[in-house]
This record gives structure tokens, C-alpha cells and sequence, in this order.
């Protein structure tokens, strides 16, 4: 029996997939359990258009990605955090606090666990941070840490 599995299953396949089963396994462990329909006309249609909307919306989500990192591109983030002798910060500067000052100061929406800090920001200067935005599609935020 061929059947569209709605749901991973070990031994079977991915989500979307078509499969042929036996008759027994689908009837008494795949339907009743609601992890796959049978393979009819309908459904294999319904399956069809999903994959058209998820593609579609998977191009959206990258494009809105890149325009983000087109827009990060000039960006500079001014960060004042308090000091101590020769510039070294009381704390360091995190991602969840670019993140906010990103959003306050450009408008510009990133979440916090997208922007990657190789090590924590401990002394005033200048740095590149990465974010990575996802759909392998990456941004480099400008950072000025200033005494403040």
C-alpha cells in the first residue's frame, strides 16, 4: 500500500514522503496513529501544494534575510558601557545587548542567538560581529563600545 507520511518515522522516511508499506503496518500502525495517509489522488494534490507553499515561503524567508544583511552592511551599533582604567568593562558587552541596541538604535530586528561573539566583549574599541540570519545567508554588525 503506498501512503504520504505525515510525520518522520524510523525505518520508513521523512515527513512528506511517499512510501510503500504492507498492507498490515499501514492499516494497524501508520493510519491509526495519524502518521500517514493513504496515497489517493486528493491527497498526493494536497502534498504537492504544501511543498509549492514551503518552497515558497523558504525564498521569502531567504530574501528577507538578505535584505537584512544588505542593510547591516553600514551599520554602525554605539554600545557605552562603563570602564575601568585602560578601557577594560565592568561586565561585557553580550549579544542579548547589540541585539536590543541594534533594534533601538536602526530598527533593525535580529535575535539575540543569531549573532555569533567568538569571545565576550571586554575592553572599549571597535568589532565585527557575525550574524548568521539563517538559509546560509550571514551579516557583519559593526560594534563601537564607548566608555559611557
Amino acid at each position: 500500500m503506498k501512503v504520504i507520511l505525515q510525520q518522520d518515522v524510523r525505518g520508513q522516511g521523512k515527513k512528506g514522503q511517499l512510501v510503500e508499506v504492507s498492507d498490515g503496518y499501514a492499516r494497524n500502525f501508520l493510519l491509526p496513529r495519524k502518521l500517514a495517509v493513504t496515497a489517493t489522488a486528493e491527497n498526493l494534490n494536497t502534498m504537492k501544494q504544501q511543498e509549492k507553499a514551503k518552497k515558497a515561503q523558504e525564498a521569502a524567508e531567504k530574501a528577507e534575510a538578505e535584505a537584512t544583511a544588505k542593510k547591516l552592511e553600514g551599520i554602525m551599533v554605539k554600545l557605552p558601557a562603563k570602564a575601568g582604567e585602560g578601557g577594560r568593562l565592568f561586565g561585557a558587552v553580550t549579544g542579548k545587548e547589540i541585539a536590543d541596541a541594534l533594534a533601538a538604535q536602526h530598527g533593525v530586528v535580529i535575535p539575540k542567538a543569531k549573532l555569533v561573539l567568538d569571545e565576550p566583549i571586554k575592553s572599549c574599541g571597535s568589532y565585527q560581529i557575525k550574524a548568521k540570519l539563517g538559509y546560509e545567508v550571514s551579516g557583519t554588525v559593526n560594534v563601537l563600545v564607548i566608555e559611557g
